[in-house]
């Protein structure tokens, strides 16, 4: 399977932002912060992944497509941009370990191995496991190794409310890198699409999307914790910690389920999130949590579309702020934040799979 090579090398930053005709001046952040094209022409750019070497792997969900980007010039622009795989199921999953990268389709993961080295000529993939759930709703992934060296995987719910006879419904899995010992780690968890680990407890956190039809205004999406294995955080029963469903809820109480660390904005479609490790930042927000919220779709007015950071102290989420917004103006949308990366200098790439483009915020005194 040959890549294929999508972008011109060479670009500068500003020509880059020129040419992407993207109003990044509509673009607003705290007093310091500066937003950045990192690249463009990334279609549907979804989930992220940084290797050894410093590819950055990009997935998609409606284009089926996995993606290399270098910049071989360190400018903070990508160079060239690698067409790793075709013609997938719904690959959102991406995650890199011991030189491979792992891409997540909806009923299977696969195995890219050395990848880095051959960008341009990637081997034939190997499957992890080829036995997950095949239901397309809520059946993309978000996959990523935890520091136990295991590879935590979820599987959301096949609808927007309901119970299963399976246990891997509705919860995040974790396995062996070669596809061994899966089990479930988490239960309750409707559609998580974005997780990490706190980089001092090494503990979960993670965003889910709470259920629709129950109004504008709830249930909230979630910011949840799960400092240990079998967790059960209230799905289908039990919405944001304290909303039973009018269906499920008589069965059972919610004071049975383990709250929302923070409850977010209702329906924002909170979507990738990462602890900020860098030191580029201002000191308060390191190991602070930053998360890509995509946006409503059934909402009467929307919301989300943006970038927000939730404060912890003392291992508790005590805030809940606006970071980056402005793709959204009015009930206008001309993108949507999907997945944020903290990269190696400190500064937190954004990907935006409806503007095909991945930005670079940047802080500067």
């Amino acid at each position: 399977m040959l890549a294929i090579v999508l972008a011109i090398a060479g670009w500068g930053g500003v020509a880059c932002a020129q040419t992407s005709n993207l109003p990044l001046h509509q673009i607003q952040l705290p007093a310091g912060f500066s937003i950045d094209i990192y690249a463009t022409d990334v279609p549907n750019a979804r989930s992220m992944a940084r290797g050894s070497q410093g590819t950055l792997f990009v997935s998609t969900r409606r284009a089926g497509n996995v993606y290399a980007l270098v910049d071989r010039d360190q400018d903070h622009v990508t160079d060239d941009t690698f067409v790793l795989a075709s013609g997938l199921l719904m690959p959102n999953g991406v995650a890199f370990h011991d030189g491979a990268l792992y891409v997540a389709e909806v009923n299977r993961i696969l195995r890219y191995d050395q990848i880095e080295t051959r960008l341009d000529n990637p081997p034939e993939p190997v499957v992890v496991t080829g036995d997950l759930p095949s239901d397309r709703h809520h059946g993309w992934k978000f996959i990523r190794f935890g520091p136990d060296g295991w590879l935590y995987v979820p599987v959301g719910a096949p609808c927007n409310v309901c119970t299963r006879r399976d246990p891997r419904y509705a919860s995040i899995l974790r396995m062996r890198p070669d596809g061994t010992e899966a089990g479930v780690f988490a239960h309750g968890v409707r559609n998580t699409v974005g997780f990490d680990w706190h980089p001092v407890t090494r503990e979960l956190w993670f965003t889910d999307n709470g259920r629709d039809h129950l109004g504008d205004d709830r249930p909230p999406d979630e910011l949840n914790h799960a400092p240990q294995p079998d967790l059960h955080f209230g799905f289908p029963y039990c919405h944001g910690g304290d909303i039973t469903d009018p269906e499920f809820g008589a069965q059972r109480s919610c004071d049975t389920f383990i709250p929302p660390a923070m409850r977010l904005g209702p329906h924002v479609a909170a979507l990738g999130m990462r602890f900020y490790t860098g030191d580029m930042f201002p000191p308060e927000y390191r190991n602070q949590i930053f998360i890509a919220e995509h946006g409503s779709w059934n909402r009467s007015s929307r919301i989300g579309y943006r970038v927000t950071v939730v404060r912890l102290d003392k291992g508790r989420a005590v805030s809940y702020d606006v970071f980056a917004q402005g793709w959204l103006r009015g009930e206008e949308r001309w993108g949507r934040p999907a997945d944020v990366q903290v990269m190696p200098d400190g500064a937190l790439l954004v990907s935006d799979d409806t503007a095909d483009a991945i930005y670079r915020i940047r802080y500067q005194q």
